[in-house]
Parts: structure tokens; sequence; C-alpha cells
């Protein structure tokens, strides 16, 4: 192989796409949800574990295709209100 066909042949083979940086990842999706009830009372556990099974059901799974944020008041009346504006 001639010097020349060397070098092009190197040219072209940096100059292709590469397969692995052509696919881009499924993106995260992010779910919010605050509650008024406290992490503890039983109400809201079993309301949120009906809604996480039901989204597996679905094919969303917390931390490969879906992040889901929770934020509690707790009851608190002050939380509520600095949301309002």
């Amino acid at each position: 192989m001639r010097r020349r066909e060397f070098i092009a042949l190197l040219g072209m083979l940096a100059a292709r796409p590469r397969v692995g940086q052509a696919q881009q990842n499924e993106r995260m999706r992010q779910i919010g949800i605050l509650m008024g009830l406290p992490a503890d009372d039983p109400e809201a556990l079993d309301r949120l574990g009906a809604f996480e099974r039901s989204l597996n059901e679905l094919g969303w799974t917390e931390g490969q295709n879906l992040r889901i944020h929770y934020r509690r008041g707790a009851g608190r009346q002050d939380v509520t209100k600095k949301v309002r504006r």
C-alpha cells in the first residue's frame, strides 16, 4: 500500500461517524409530588405505593427512565402560603 493511500484511509476512518455517539439515551422524565401529609402517615404511604405500582405497570421505573421528587408540607399551612403569590 502506498503512503498516500494509507493516509487517505486514515482520514476516512477518522471522519466517519461513530455509531455509539449517534445514539442518544432516552431522556429522564421527572415528576414532582407535593403532599400535605407527613412522610410516615399510613394513608400517604398507601397512596404513593399505589401511584408507583401504576407507573411500574405502565413501564416507568424510577432511576431508569423516571425520577420522582417528593415534597411534603406535613400539614403545615405556612408552606402552602409561601407557594401562593
